[in-house]
C-alpha cells in the first residue's frame, strides 16, 4: 500500500470526508484527493495535523514500506501465463537454499501421502477446486509455523 492509500484508508477509518479534513486543515478538497492519490506530499506540519486529526502518530500515519509496495505491484501484474514458466522453487531455492536440496535427503512420500489427504479434506469439507485447497493448506502451514516462532520468543 503508498501513502496515499495509507492517507486515504487512515482517513476512512477515522469516519471523515475528503471535504471534512480539507475544512480542518485549511486546504482544498482537491489536495486531500492529490495526496490520496499519490500526485502530490503534504508536507510534513500537513502531515502531522493529519496524524493527530486520525489519531495516530507520524510514523503511524507514514508508515508504509516502498520496497513492499514495488513487489506487491510487480506480484499483481505478472500474468498467470508467466507465473506457469517461473520455476518458484529455483527461484526461493537462491534464497532459501535447502529448498534445492531437500529431495536428496527427505523421504518425501510419507509426508504426501498426507498432505493429499489434508488437501482431499479441504476440497470435500469446503468445495475447494485443487488451486484453491493448495493455498489454503500452505497458509495453514504458514500460520502454524509463525505461532511456533512467537512461542519461541516468548
Amino acid at each position: 500500500m503508498g501513502l496515499g492509500s495509507h492517507l486515504s484508508n487512515a482517513r476512512k477509518k477515522s469516519g471523515l470526508s475528503q471535504e471534512a479534513v480539507a475544512e480542518k486543515l485549511g486546504v482544498s478538497r482537491q489536495t486531500i484527493s492529490k495526496w490520496e492519490l499519490d500526485e502530490t506530499l503534504p508536507d510534513i506540519r500537513q502531515a502531522k495535523r493529519l496524524a493527530l486529526l486520525y489519531h495516530l502518530t507520524l510514523d503511524e500515519l507514514i508508515s508504509f514500506d516502498i520496497e513492499q509496495q514495488e513487489i506487491e505491484d510487480i506480484i499483481e501484474k505478472i500474468s498467470e501465463e508467466t507465473q506457469k514458466k517461473i520455476n518458484w522453487n529455483q527461484v526461493w531455492s537462491k534464497k532459501y537454499p535447502i529448498l534445492a536440496s531437500y529431495q536428496q535427503e527427505v523421504d518425501i512420500a510419507p509426508y504426501a501421502e498426507g498432505l493429499y489427504q489434508l488437501l482431499g479434506r479441504l476440497k470435500m469439507e469446503y468445495g475447494y477446486n485443487d488451486l484453491d485447497a493448495m493455498l489454503v493448506l500452505k497458509d495453514i502451514l504458514a500460520r502454524v509455523w509463525q505461532a511456533q516462532e512467537q512461542r519461541k520468543k516468548q
